[in-house]
């Protein structure tokens, strides 16, 4: 399957705004060969890797940074949108491609000096993951790399998160 994501990545035009180019990844995750494939290479390159705790940005990664963090042994940290989670929360706003939106996360996931590993199935512009970066920080954990399924290189969603790693499997 290595080499074929490409192939089970949906075009949906026009999503969740006019002039939007969606790139959906459900057909990978419903073929049971294309989901395992994309699980089992995020797990590959982060196995050796030496750190404390996954971050999962909802939804979407929260597919995968389930998966990594139960094969790995580490802990689970859900970063969400605003009002979802249930105990007291730090929160930071910033920008995207369509819009502004807001994440949250628990004040006591991440402890001063854990290292945490940032999954998201999608890297655009990079507003979400910057985020999900400043609230890691924010309790004085350290980011040890950003891990996406898909890269929209055009966005240069890299150049603001430019001084942490990135690992992606499927760049367009």
């Amino acid at each position: 399957m290595r080499g074929e994501l490409k192939k089970w990545i949906r075009d949906i035009p026009d999503f969740p705004k006019k002039g939007i180019l969606f790139r959906d990844i459900s057909p990978a995750l419903l073929d049971a060969g294309a989901f395992k494939d994309i699980c089992d290479r995020l797990c590959e390159n982060y196995r050796e890797r030496e750190f404390d705790k996954v971050a999962g940005i909802e939804a979407r990664g929260f597919f995968f940074a389930s998966i990594l963090a139960y094969r790995l042994g580490k802990g689970l940290i859900p970063i969400r949108k605003p009002g979802k989670l249930p105990w007291k929360t730090i929160s930071e706003s910033y920008s995207l491609e369509y819009g502004e939106a807001t994440l949250e996360m628990h004040r006591d996931a991440v402890s001063k000096g854990e290292r945490v590993l940032i999954i998201d199935d999608l890297l655009a512009t990079g507003g979400t993951a910057a985020a999900a970066a400043k609230l890691v920080e924010k309790l004085g954990g350290e980011v040890e790399e950003f891990g996406f399924v898909i890269e929209l290189s055009a966005l240069k969603g890299r150049d603001r998160i430019q001084d942490k790693p990135v690992f992606v499997l499927l760049q367009y």
